[in-house]
């Protein structure tokens, strides 16, 4: 596992502003001052001022085998 401090994709960084606004509204302080109450805004003010990062596993992808194949569709 590393700590990443930017984002290799916008899906990336809306997911952790995302996961900060929720810590926000579940009554975590705020790491900056911002001009917002409300939590969405206060997180991108935090990730701009590079106060949020996030940690990115390395391990390998695994997918789920499945035994079953479904219900078949009939033309």
């Amino acid at each position: 596992m590393t700590i990443e401090t930017t984002f290799d994709s916008n899906y990336r960084k809306v997911l952790v502003a995302a996961r900060r606004a929720r810590q926000l509204q579940s009554g975590s302080s705020a790491l900056v001052a911002s001009q917002s109450n409300k939590a969405c805004r206060i997180a991108q003010d935090e990730i701009e001022a590079g106060k949020i990062s996030y940690v990115k596993n390395e391990g390998p992808i695994t997918r789920p085998l499945v035994e079953d194949r479904g219900i078949p569709i009939l033309s």
